[in-house]
């Protein structure tokens, strides 16, 4: 139903961000990946979406590249991956280092990503490995953005944990283990990819 949303960033976060178009505010969830690639808030931001309709609810997912729309959407078409899934992956490792896994038959990482089992990975790499190496096996490019630190690394990270399904006494204790393993030196996003791999 909506294929793209232009507007001003009014906020943003590492698991949504809200896009005003037109005198209305659209939350729209991201994944890590697209969360370093928006801009500033208060400046235009573009994202490619998908809508997803529920009997409870309509969720929008956006997304900074069309390649991880694309594999997004191939992701929630797979038998037991759901939206919630497919978004914890892309938060977990950028859409190329999924797509190469996939084309590389590499079932160990996406085992390592969180909610992702041994037969999941299979029907995954089943489904999609042709596809990757014909459709998806392209450069995209990355760019960092600073951290916004209003809030501490730790809040910033189990929020986003909490966000994306994990219990939050399990989100503090694995971003209180990364922490304390990397002595505090850590981007959030650092933090939320190793701690959905625990």
């Amino acid at each position: 139903m909506f294929a793209y949303v232009r507007g001003i960033l009014t906020h943003k976060e590492h698991t949504h961000a809200i896009v005003e178009t037109a005198g209305v505010g659209y939350f729209i969830r991201i994944s890590l990946h697209t969360y370093s690639l928006l801009g500033e808030v208060e400046k235009e931001a573009f994202l490619h979406t998908h809508l997803q309709v529920q009997e409870n609810a309509h969720n929008l997912f956006g997304f900074a590249e069309l390649s991880e729309k694309k594999l997004f959407l191939e992701l929630i078409n797979i038998s037991g991956i759901g939206a919630n899934t497919a978004l914890v992956m892309l938060s977990s490792a950028t859409p190329t280092e999924i797509q190469q896994a996939i084309a590389n038959e590499d079932i160990k990482t996406l085992q390592a990503i969180k909610g992702i089992g041994a037969k999941t990975a299979q029907r995954v790499i089943l489904e999609l490995k042709d596809k990757m190496k014909k459709e998806f096996l392209a450069e995209s490019g990355k760019t960092t953005q600073p951290v916004p630190f209003y809030r501490s690394v730790k809040e910033e990270a189990v929020t986003a944990l909490v966000v994306l399904g994990l219990a939050r006494n399990i989100a503090e204790k694995n971003v209180e283990a990364i922490l304390k393993l990397k002595d505090g030196n850590a981007t959030v996003e650092e933090v939320i990819k190793l701690a959905l791999k625990m």
